[in-house]
């Protein structure tokens, strides 16, 4: 990809391998979660290359998107693509209402307390079962799960993420 390249926004990962036919298991990050199946393909970034694949089929099994992409016909292609990032050129998403934002746009932001103490930027994310957890770097390092509870206000224009988290927590 060239500097004109349009930015990328990651919205979902590949999992496991679902069976033996080429099925991988696909974690989403989009609400709803079938949203990431929209375009009936899915670009894939792994190892600094992006593939396209169309989409034969999806499904769940046990709460869990699955998929099975044109092309990927057994476990071990299936295996290959674990971990592969599922993304989007930015241009092909929705314009955000004013409160919403991506992940992405909060990577780099400052990160503040309800204290005041600054506890440093958005470094990325890390995906739970649970949640998201935003990895906030400064003198420390802080993990604070990326949910309405601890995310209070998001102000992209000045870069700051106010959070209710006690700096003491870690």
């Amino acid at each position: 990809m060239g500097d004109d390249a349009p930015p990328l926004i990651e919205l979902g990962a590949v999992g496991a391998p679902f069976g033996v036919r080429g099925w991988i298991k696909v974690r989403s990050y989009t609400d709803p979660p079938e949203r990431l199946f929209d375009k009936r393909r899915l670009q894939l970034r792994r190892h600094g290359s992006i593939e396209t694949y169309r989409i034969e089929s999806t499904g769940r099994s046990g709460g869990q998107l699955t998929a099975k992409l044109v092309g990927v016909d057994d476990r071990d292609q299936a295996i290959a693509l674990r971990g592969a990032a599922i993304v989007v050129p930015r241009s092909d998403l929705p314009e955000q209402a004013s409160q919403d934002f991506y992940r992405a746009d909060l990577v780099g932001c400052e990160v503040q307390n309800l204290a005041g103490l600054r506890l440093g930027t958005v470094q990325h994310f890390v995906e739970t079962p649970a949640h998201a957890l935003m990895v906030v770097k400064g003198e420390q390092e802080f993990w604070v799960p990326a949910v309405p509870q601890h995310l209070r206000r998001v102000d992209l224009q000045a870069r700051l993420v106010l959070v209710d988290w006690d700096a003491a927590a870690g």
